[in-house]
């Protein structure tokens, strides 16, 4: 390892960045590594949205409520999300070979524990383990990219692996579909732990340890427990204010905690001598900015994913195979287009396909808002992959604004600001546009009953039915005669579509909030560190 006054001096010197020497065998082989390190990703990745397919089956045989299959995904972004910074830190303090290691064998752990899971609560708590190992080994996966690709091709190997996260992500559908209508819901947990395995003996053979002369030697206990408290605070009120109400005291006093502790972390910061965050980094515009639309373009596409699976499953009564195909232009056009998106910001910079992307985004939910029980397979396919094309170059330009501008001795702190952006945006985005579909459809459901000329319902029974119909499911009793099934049915298709009508339109203005944040960002100014650091 080439220490960072060698760094220093390669970046006062007139000569271009020296290249590292070739790696000899497979330990520290640059691309390798990639091979290794994304396998494991994958595996995080995949799980973020496999799981989705799988709440319908999950909410069935488990006998779960609506608010319990978002814990399932909820539980899952609020680990991440609350642990991806401090799991960052101790990849800089440890090294990320060993995080990364570590984080493998725990979330294929978890995800076995999940599958022998018989109530929906070990399911939930499961979930959240998974989320604590998913932490460790995210943001040390990018600081192993970012300390042994040379600066030349760094960009080229963040490309491929937001690939092979934004295929992850837009697959899991397809395979989360497979898995439970062939086999079973428990199958989509199950097989992280092979891939677990491969993923252990690919890093124990090739992934080599990297450290900056100048990492960090000490742990900001008290700004862990701050941001921790902060976040935590943040996306716990808004996940229950639905169930609380917006205007109840409770969620303004966790709101109010969230700011209180997010104050005193920033003050904190400031003086303590090895800052969890330093918050110097945030001078960096692009760097903020990066983070920002990672936040915003994952509220847009994680909130509004959530709903299609049950648009398709519940409303249009596919199969879980069926619905997941009907993804597939979504996640083909991430596959194609995130190689594509990586060579043009390689090119032009970041800023236009950033910008771009999130104007396709913005159009793309605007067109899922427009869909309705009878709309056909063209029309969807239209929108889901004008959604992938659009967040193809989110998922790979942002990681590089963020990694490549921050300093090479906080690698790990910018990786995981870059997925604590993007899981903290999806929990919001499911909690936000869950909150959107629950009152949309609270306040529809009794006038669209009543105009229907069913029978009266009392408050409890009408309480009972909005919960079904949140996820698109016709409140239908055994043994009602088919032809007042079918209208009821209707009246819950409706009032569900109007729902999710209304949360697209939302994450639709989300995308375009994101393109002028888009504009703010610039290609990361520290990626010739990287090359300093990893002679091997």
């Amino acid at each position: 390892m080439t220490s960072q006054t060698t760094v220093d001096k390669a970046d006062k010197a007139p000569e271009p960045v020296s290249v590292p020497a070739p790696a000899k065998g497979l330990r520290g082989h640059p691309w390798l590594t990639l091979f290794s390190v994304a396998i494991g990703v994958m595996m995080v990745a995949l799980d973020g949205t496999i799981v989705a397919i799988a709440n319908p089956a999950i909410q069935k045989d488990l006998g779960a409520s609506f608010a319990d299959v978002q814990w399932i995904t909820n539980g899952y972004f609020l680990a991440l999300a609350v642990t991806l910074i401090t799991a960052g830190k101790l990849g800089d303090r440890f090294g990320h070979r060993q995080t990364f290691l570590i984080g493998v064998i725990g979330f294929a752990a978890a995800s076995g524990a999940i599958g022998l899971s018989d109530s929906i609560a070990l399911v939930v708590t499961f979930r959240v383990f998974q989320g604590l190992f998913g932490a460790l080994l995210m943001p040390a996966a990018l600081g192993l990219l970012r300390a042994t690709f040379p600066a030349e091709k760094l960009n080229m190997a963040i490309g491929i692996w937001g690939m092979v996260i934004g295929a992850s992500t837009a697959g899991g559908p397809i395979l989360g579909g497979l898995l439970v209508q062939h086999v079973s819901w428990q199958s989509v947990f199950f097989i992280n732990v092979p891939v677990g395995v491969i993923a252990l003996v690919l890093g124990l053979l090739i992934l080599k340890d990297h450290r900056a002369e100048n990492a960090p030697r000490s742990f900001d206990i008290l700004g862990i427990v701050l941001l921790s408290a902060a976040m935590f605070s943040l996306v716990w009120a808004l996940i229950k204010a639905p169930a609380w109400g917006w205007g109840d005291g409770l969620t303004w006093t966790f709101l109010a905690a969230s700011v209180l502790c997010f104050a005193l972390f920033a003050i904190w910061e400031t003086r303590v001598k090895e800052p969890l965050i330093p918050l110097a980094l945030f001078r960096s515009v692009p760097l903020s900015a990066g983070v920002v639309l990672m936040v915003l373009m994952a509220i847009a596409f994680m909130g509004g994913l959530f709903f299609v699976t049950f648009y398709l499953q519940n409303v249009h009564g596919m199969s879980p195979v069926d619905s997941g195909l009907h993804l597939l232009p979504l996640t083909g056009m991430m596959i194609v287009g995130s190689p594509l998106a990586g060579a043009m910001i390689t090119k032009v910079g970041p800023r236009i396909p950033l910008a771009g992307g999130m104007l396709l985004t913005a159009v793309a939910m605007y067109g899922m808002s427009t869909l309705e029980s009878g709309t056909g397979s063209g029309a969807m396919s239209l929108w889901f992959a004008l959604l992938g094309l659009g967040l193809a170059p989110v998922m790979v330009g942002a990681t590089e604004v963020i990694v490549g501008n921050a300093p090479m001795e906080l690698s790990g702190v910018a990786g995981g600001l870059q997925q604590a952006a993007m899981q903290i945006g999806g929990s919001l985005g499911t909690a936000v546009l869950g909150a959107v579909m629950a009152s949309k459809v609270d306040n529809d459901l009794a006038g669209n009953w009543t105009d229907a000329k069913l029978p009266p319902l009392t408050p409890a029974q009408l309480d009972q039915a909005s919960e079904a119909v949140q996820v698109g499911v016709g409140p239908v009793p055994k043994g009602t005669p088919p032809e007042l099934a079918e209208k009821i049915t209707s009246v819950a298709h409706d009032t569900f579509i109007s729902g999710m009508s209304l949360a697209c339109l939302v994450a639709a203005g989300v995308a375009v909030v994101a393109i002028f944040v888009a504009l703010l960002t610039k290609r990361g100014t520290n990626a010739e560190a990287g090359a300093g650091a990893a002679h091997i």
